[in-house]
């Protein structure tokens, strides 16, 4: 069986954002709809630099393989405990945080959505495959932004709640794609 290639991609929300790699040894939680994050969940430090009162490590990832079956893809959206940090712990600041990981999600389905409907060409797989992630990719880091930007971090209460509405319709939206 040939390798599995991979893409990766991971940012930390609250304070620019910026490409990391996945650490080895690193601690990950899967999303789950049935499974909420907890404070316990953030063991990174926080940056001394950042101002932010947490901040939320994700990764979307997808490997691809083509082979007999054709070509076959495992696309995974996790949380990082170890990059993941909380200065301000409370309730209202944690939700908002588990709106930038559910967001994460929204895009792990749109990448299964986009998968499916790919038509596999032998001669330009890399490059279209590239193209999709990396076209999901900037989508995702745009709407990040715009969830910080119109919830100011959560301190607009009002747009913040205004906000988790729209991610809850986003994953509902997209849930046939649930299933990567």
């Amino acid at each position: 069986m040939k390798p599995m290639n991979k893409l990766l991609f991971s940012a930390l929300f609250l304070i620019p954002l910026f490409s990391l790699s996945q650490e080895t040894g690193e601690e990950l939680i899967y999303w789950n709809n049935s499974k909420r994050l907890t404070w316990s969940d953030y063991k990174g430090n926080a940056d001394p630099s950042s101002s932010a009162a947490a901040s939320t490590a994700t990764y979307l990832g997808i490997e691809y393989n083509f082979g007999k079956e054709g070509l076959t893809y495992k696309i995974t959206c996790s949380f990082s405990k170890n990059r993941s940090w909380g200065r301000h712990k409370d309730d209202h600041i944690l939700s908002h945080e588990q709106g930038h990981f559910d967001i994460a999600e929204v895009f792990a389905r749109k990448l299964n959505m986009k998968m499916k409907s790919y038509q596999f060409d032998k001669n330009t797989f890399k490059t279209d495959l590239k193209k999709i992630y990396q076209d999901i990719i900037d989508e995702k880091e745009r709407t990040q932004n715009e969830y910080d930007d119109e919830t100011n971090h959560s301190i607009n209460k009002e747009r913040q709640a205004e906000w988790l509405k729209k991610i809850e319709k986003m994953l509902d939206e997209y849930k046939s794609y649930s299933n990567y």
